[in-house]
C-alpha cells in the first residue's frame, strides 16, 4: 500500500473512532458556534461548515442531518439579527462607511438616499438575496440598517434567507455524502464543492459588474 493510501486509511480510522455520540455533541456545538460567529464576522467559512456537517451526517450515525440543518438555520438567523442590531446601534460611522464615507458631503448623502429608495421598494428581496449570495450578507444587512429598514420587514426576510441558505449548503453536503461511505472523504468533497460554488458565484458577480459598467442604465 502506498504512503498516500496509508495516510488516508489512518485518517479514516481516526475519524471513525472519533465519531462517537460524545463527539457528535461537540460537533453540533462547532456547527452552531461556527455559523453564528461567521454570520457576525465574515471570516469563518459558514457554508463549508454546514456542507461538511451535512456530508458527515449522511455517512455517520454521530450526526443527525435534521439537527445539523436546524442548528445551522438558527445560528444563521441569530447572526443576521445581531449584525443588523449592531449596525443600527453604530449609527453614523456605519452609515458613512456603507455610503462611501471617504467621499463625504452631498455625494454621500445622495448615495444614502438611493439606498433608502431601494430598500423601501424591495428591501425584503435585497436582504434575502444578500443572505444567499457569497460575501453579500454583511454589506446588505448594514445597508438595510442604515437605510432605516424596520424589524418587522427585516426578520421575515432574513428568516427566509436563512432557510434558503441552510438548504443550499445542506444539499451540497447531502450530494457529496451520497458519493462515498467515508465521512472524511464526504466532508472534504463538500468543502471543495462549496469552494467551487463560491468561486463561480464570485466570477459571475465580477462579469455582471463589468457589464453594468460598460452599459450603464442611467
Amino acid at each position: 500500500m502506498s504512503a498516500p493510501h496509508l495516510l488516508a486509511a489512518s485518517a479514516q480510522e481516526w475519524l471513525d473512532a472519533e465519531l462517537s455520540p460524545d463527539a457528535g455533541r461537540i460537533a453540533y456545538l462547532v456547527v452552531a458556534g461556527g455559523v453564528l460567529l461567521g454570520s457576525v464576522l465574515p471570516v469563518v467559512p459558514t457554508g463549508a461548515i454546514v456542507g461538511a456537517a451535512a456530508a458527515t451526517a449522511m455517512t455517520s450515525s454521530a450526526l443527525s442531518l435534521p439537527v445539523v440543518l436546524l442548528l445551522s438555520f438558527a445560528a444563521a438567523l441569530l447572526g443576521d439579527v445581531v449584525t443588523f442590531a449592531v449596525a443600527r446601534l453604530a449609527g453614523d460611522p456605519v452609515r458613512a462607511a456603507v455610503a462611501g464615507g471617504r467621499l463625504g458631503g452631498e455625494r454621500t448623502a445622495a448615495r444614502i438616499e438611493r439606498m433608502r429608495g431601494a430598500f423601501a421598494e424591495r428591501g425584503w428581496l435585497v436582504v434575502l438575496v444578500g443572505r444567499v449570495a457569497p460575501a453579500g450578507r454583511v454589506p446588505t444587512l448594514i445597508a438595510a440598517a442604515v437605510s432605516g429598514m424596520t424589524w418587522a420587514k427585516l426578520v421575515p426576510a432574513v428568516a427566509a434567507g436563512a432557510v434558503l441558505w441552510t438548504l443550499l449548503y445542506g444539499v451540497l453536503g447531502v450530494l457529496t455524502g451520497n458519493l462515498t461511505d467515508s465521512p472524511l472523504v464526504a466532508a472534504l468533497l463538500a468543502v471543495g464543492l462549496v469552494a467551487v460554488v463560491a468561486l463561480v458565484t464570485a466570477l459571475a458577480g465580477r462579469v455582471r459588474t463589468r457589464l453594468r459598467a460598460r452599459h450603464p442604465t442611467g
